[in-house]
């Protein structure tokens, strides 16, 4: 049984730096009052780092460890040095049950490969997904997975996925029922291919679950806040994703080059400034930071590379939210009613 009150931090991770993620892990320490670090990576310069957080002295240990991975390191390279990684052994810790999660800003396809080989997966799940929340119009953001983990998936994944999705929609953004639907390239029961109908039909089935399963919702619909979690395979997932993110960077500049293209559109910016500050924030990847890989037998949270303090922070805090809810057991316990009620295994 994992420790749920201490986070395993791969310190070394990120296109930032260390100050960055140690600065993200003061701010989470302030946020999330009783959680302690496992802070892993070299220790010379962890401690020197720590001089300038001295409250997370108290709430920290640091665990040294003499590698890094590489941003475009292979996934099978890295594997082979894990136990000398601050990656693999930020992830043994949790294989350990020292602690309750591990988050890193690295390599994402060696975090993957590293945690399913430690970890392994959960009864019932095949294939793990990774999973984020996306900013909305509505009330709350909505869960999307898989955002690129699995490029090739069948219905049996997508019910898994579907579960997941739920529990982890459940956790984070505390909705009693979520609302789950599948993407497809159209909301008629006909559209689609064959593994996204017979998904859908599980799904519809599946009516003892703590989730409403909506149907389909299309691409155009990701941000309007009609659902809580979407369900898709990795390589439309990871595509939205990016369209997404790109989109609204657009939106971003185009709202810049307009507001600097005159002085008219100056003095216009200045009124409409507290606007423009929540738009900002709004899109801000890093209030939403912290994707996490649903379907392990354990918490593994992969934040955004060029995560700010306050992105390295929100992830932490994802990952707290995960642990102080045992999401893996809840995660369990929905496969196998699913099972129950479908009248198969997940």
């Amino acid at each position: 049984m994992s420790d749920n009150s201490w986070i395993a931090v791969d310190a070394m991770g990120g296109d930032k730096g260390l100050e960055v993620m140690m600065a993200g892990v003061a701010q989470a320490s302030r946020r999330f009052v009783g959680m302690r670090f496992l802070l892993v990576g070299d220790e010379a310069a962890i401690r020197e780092s720590l001089t300038t957080h001295p409250h997370l002295t108290a709430h920290s240990e640091v665990v040294h460890a003499a590698g890094i991975v590489a941003s475009d390191e292979k996934p099978t390279q890295a594997i082979r040095r894990a136990k000398t990684t601050s990656m693999g052994i930020a992830i043994d810790l949790v294989k350990q049950g020292r602690a309750g999660a591990a988050v890193s800003c690295g390599n994402t396809g060696a975090l993957m490969a590293m945690s399913k080989l430690a970890l392994r997966m959960l009864p019932g799940i095949d294939r793990p997904a990774l999973a984020a929340p996306l900013p909305t119009l509505g009330a709350n953001d909505v869960v999307m997975l898989d955002l690129g983990a699995n490029t090739e998936v069948d219905a049996r994944n997508l019910v898994q996925f579907a579960v997941m999705g739920a529990v982890y929609a459940r956790t984070i953004m505390d909705l009693e029922r979520p609302r789950v639907a599948l993407l497809n390239i159209g909301t008629e029961d006909q559209k689609g291919t064959g593994e996204i109908r017979d998904a859908a039909a599980a799904l519809k089935a599946a009516t003892d679950l703590p989730m409403v399963f909506t149907g389909f919702v299309e691409g155009d619909r990701l941000a309007r806040g009609d659902v809580d979690v979407i369900v898709c395979d990795g390589f439309a997932g990871n595509i939205a994703l990016k369209t997404a993110e790109g989109t609204a960077r657009f939106v971003a500049d185009l709202l810049k080059r307009a507001f600097s293209s005159s002085v008219r559109s100056k003095i216009g910016f200045l009124i409409s400034r507290p606007a423009t500050e929540l738009l900002r924030h709004h899109l801000d990847p890093n209030v939403h930071n912290g994707a996490v890989f649903l379907g392990l037998n354990g918490i593994v949270v992969k934040s955004h590379g060029g995560a700010t303090e306050l992105g390295v922070a929100t992830a932490i805090g994802n990952a707290a939210k995960m642990v102080r809810a045992d999401l893996t057991r809840r995660i369990a316990q929905d496969l196998a009613a699913i099972g129950a009620s479908t009248g198969q295994a997940a």
